[in-house]
């Protein structure tokens, strides 16, 4: 794509009424958004075996997502999961194809075949993308996608709205029970509940707490607490439409968050394929998420109200 500079001034409406200023430039496979001309995220979609969001700049100031393995040898940094690239849709089996783990040998990758849109639109930044899901043998297409995200903003809060449309050619495509998957986020280390430097609380929409959050179906969750001395947090919304609303958690205590549908035998104790859900030939399944990145504790962000309002 050639650079392109687009910046437009927008009314962002909230519980007052804020000035949003937001930018994008698409250079050298990556696209960055901007916010009153500052850094809010960046879509890379060529460095990687998949298409990735980092870095993520939090309403406070502070990166919400982990660097590593992007950028190496973070203070506080846990160096594991290098697969666990801060925000990403992805999946360990699909049609018997690995598209989670990168390290070994035998795994499938995401590549992107086109961006469709990357603009502001209405005061938001628009990204639309579509993605090929190519087997291990690098050439076979198992899948493909289109992936639109939109991100926005009010006084206290920073959004990403993220919608995958998997769609299925020539052959049926079964996504596969398995823990590992798929809409995914690895937080700043700050916001993990367990580890050295560990300060989060985490809640999900059932009442479940921290660790307890693991496998557990809930409509949203949420996790919060001091991030370079600033309390925020990041909320993660399923949508009522997606299959198996409201989706199971893959949600560790580490900083792994990710909803996913289809790893029941694990997160339920069902049968073995329980999980499996098979897109017929020609056609597709949506998913619809929207993360919430905002300012103050889980009180103070009103994040039952804030997913009441978007299902609305």
């Amino acid at each position: 794509m050639k650079t392109a500079l687009i910046s437009l001034s927008c009314l962002v409406l909230s519980a007052h009424v804020s000035l949003a200023e937001f930018s994008i430039e698409s250079i050298e496979g990556k696209i960055n958004v901007n916010i009153d001309g500052k850094r809010f995220t960046t879509y890379d979609y060529s460095s990687y075996a998949k298409p990735i969001l980092w870095p993520i700049i939090g309403p406070t100031g502070s990166e919400m997502t982990r660097n590593y393995p992007m950028k190496k040898g973070v203070a506080g940094e846990a160096e594991d999961h290098p697969h666990h690239k801060s925000f990403t849709f992805h999946h360990g089996e699909v049609s018997d194809e690995n598209f989670w783990h990168e390290t070994t040998k035998g795994n499938g990758t995401i590549r992107n075949t086109a961006i469709v849109t990357a603009e502001v639109v209405d005061g938001k930044a628009v990204i639309a993308s579509a993605n090929d899901w190519v087997g291990k043998d690098g050439k076979t297409v198992i899948l493909s996608d289109e992936t639109r995200i939109v991100c926005h903003a009010d006084e206290h809060n920073r959004y990403i709205d993220f919608q995958v449309k998997l769609i299925a050619g020539k052959r049926d495509v079964t996504f596969q029970d398995t823990k590992e998957g798929a809409m995914m986020i690895r937080t700043h280390p700050e916001l993990r509940v367990n580890g050295k430097v560990a300060k989060a609380k985490a809640l999900n929409s059932a009442g479940d707490k921290d660790k307890g959050l693991w496998g557990k179906k809930a409509a949203w969750v949420n996790y919060w607490g001091p991030v370079e001395g600033a309390v925020c947090g990041i909320a993660i919304f399923d949508h009522p439409d997606n299959l198996r609303h409201p989706t199971t958690w893959h949600a560790r205590d580490y900083g792994l968050i990710a909803a996913n549908p289809f790893g029941l035998s694990y997160f339920q104790r069902a049968g073995k394929h329980a999980g499996d859900h098979t897109i017929k030939k020609g056609t597709s399944l949506t998913f619809k998420y929207r993360f919430v990145f905002h300012a103050g504790d889980h009180e103070a962000a009103g994040i039952p109200a804030l997913y009441k309002k978007w299902t609305q």
